[in-house]
């Protein structure tokens, strides 16, 4: 939309949830950018350690000579600078907390879970992890009803931030089934969520930007000692 779509870069990865969000919210203002891929198992580039010298991780939207990090932060950036329809955050304040929140809680409890059913090297790490899990799908089924009041998404007939937010984690919960064995998505448990996982896969904004679930499994297998490795410091 003007000088606002000149010059934008995203660092980020194919294989990466979080950066899935930010091509998704991208796409779906149509904003053109250039994707600059990351090789997650090699070191990091110069571009990203200069872009996010804190943090040193992807994803980072660059808009003219101004580095956003954080995926959360840069969703609401995108909100922000590019505010023509379709909004990404609810308009209604009280709508816009709670999606907040619950994004919160994706990244709080069931990011942390996902990770440690990938690297956990106990059964009974694992177990743990599950459980969370197990709680957390449940609860985000109760915030689908809630928020999309009857309707498709969370954002209602089309999608916004918290479906943004979830759409590309649930591909690790999908995964998650096949590590662990234990299916958390169900029609007797979550037929709401369960629905809104195949809705999402084939929204228009949305197709061929999540991650791949045979490549991420894939992935997943020579990042686990990587991971491993930071999180034994933890």
């Amino acid at each position: 939309m003007g000088d606002r779509d000149s010059n934008v870069k995203l660092l980020g990865s194919c294989l990466s949830p979080f950066a899935s969000r930010v091509r998704i919210a991208l796409h779906l203002k149509s904003v053109s950018h250039e994707f600059i891929e990351e090789n997650l198992l090699e070191p990091k580039s110069q571009l990203l350690l200069r872009s996010n010298p804190l943090y040193k991780k992807i994803p980072v939207l660059i808009h003219g000579a101004n580095p956003i990090c954080e995926s959360l932060i840069i969703l609401q950036y995108i909100d922000e600078v590019w505010p023509h329809a379709p909004a990404i955050l609810p308009s209604d304040a009280v709508d816009r907390a709670e999606s907040k929140f619950w994004a919160f809680y994706v990244d709080d409890k069931l990011v942390p879970a996902l990770i440690a059913v990938l690297i956990g090297e106990s059964d009974v790490a694992k177990k743990a992890a599950v459980a969370i899990l197990e709680e957390g799908v449940v609860l985000l089924e109760g915030a689908l009803r809630k928020l999309s009041k009857g309707k498709a998404f969370f954002g209602g007939d089309n999608i916004g931030f918290l479906d943004i937010v979830l759409g590309p984690i649930s591909v690790l919960i999908g995964l998650s089934e096949r590590f662990t064995g234990v299916e958390l998505l169900t029609e007797a448990e979550t037929p709401s969520l369960l629905r809104w996982t195949h809705d999402l896969s084939s929204y228009a904004a949305v197709k061929g930007l999540l991650p791949e679930p045979e490549k991420f499994a894939e992935f997943s297998v020579k990042l686990r000692p990587i991971l491993r490795a930071r999180f034994a410091h933890k």
